[in-house]
């Protein structure tokens, strides 16, 4: 259990003695309680914190010494926008690491496949994207994020290894769920707000502002809005994107390699682009 869950359970129980053995202190107990789950609230609409368990918003130390960096792209797969993506990412040389949702995952079998032909990882975005994720209890964090690890591996034969929450928010109750399942939160060091800009030049430097090995980039092929050309954004955004990786030095890596890099440094190194595999 993260140090900070520890921490506030310590709270709840010093305060619930205070209130108990001196309650003319009662008030302060109380007050005391609801700070503490205002800071657990915050904590979980902060995408990139760590307060409520491990969360990975940047790769190893290794990959970022090696300038390699790691595109992730939710909420699809989308038949109307994945191809495209496909077709670009490999004609700029880039590898991505793609979290799908469950139910478009089996709904579109064949496209999500066809990620993992082409050489990219697809990872857990839940199984069908709840707005209310960051609500539920244990039961519903375990449902949800098992029916997408069973629906992802019906499909392509491979256990996901890292999850990331919708919206990137969550509760309390994620990481042990995760935990129990086998998987790693991941979020990002930075990423477009291309779901609802539709300027890809905008979004495009907010990915690139001070690019550097080691940092996870997060965009949409599901839910992109769309450039004034009527176009998802993501299209208008990865050859820039692909462009600033070349001049800065910078290469494309996919979460599996990182995890194969975590456990064999050797074995990462050896293994080709096109074959690296979950373990």
């Amino acid at each position: 259990m993260p140090g900070f869950l520890k921490g506030s359970i310590g709270v709840h129980l010093l305060a619930a003695g205070a209130a108990a053995a001196m309650p003319q202190y009662a008030g302060w107990a109380v007050a005391a309680v609801a700070a503490n789950h205002a800071v657990l609230t915050l904590a979980g609409l902060l995408p990139r914190s760590s307060l409520l368990g491990p969360n990975m918003t940047r790769l190893g130390d290794a990959s970022g010494d090696a300038g390699r960096i790691c595109l992730t792209i939710d909420d699809g797969p989308d038949p109307q926008v994945t191809p495209a993506v496909l077709d670009l990412l490999e004609s700029e040389g880039m590898r991505a690491s793609f979290f799908c949702i469950g139910e478009r995952a089996a709904r579109h079998a064949t496209l999500t496949r066809e990620i993992l032909a082409r050489g990219h990882d697809v990872q857990n975005h839940s199984f069908v994207h709840r707005h209310n994720f960051s609500l539920l209890g244990p039961r519903g964090l375990a449902a949800e994020i098992s029916r997408g690890q069973h629906a992802l591996f019906d499909v392509t034969g491979r256990w996901p290894r890292y999850f990331r929450a919708p919206a990137g928010l969550r509760n309390p109750f994620l990481d042990r769920v995760l935990h129990r399942q086998g998987l790693q939160l991941v979020s990002w060091t930075r990423r477009g707000f291309d779901t609802r800009e539709s300027d890809p030049q905008t979004v495009l430097q907010r990915l690139t502002r001070n690019l550097a090995g080691g940092d996870i980039l997060l965009l949409h092929d599901g839910h992109s809005a769309r450039s004034p050309d009527g176009r998802a954004v993501i299209i208008d955004v990865l050859p820039g994107l692909a462009r600033a990786a070349r001049l800065t030095g910078l290469h494309w890596t996919s979460l599996s390699d990182e995890l194969a890099l975590q456990r064999d440094p050797h074995a990462a190194a050896a293994a080709s682009p096109a074959t690296a595999e979950l373990a």
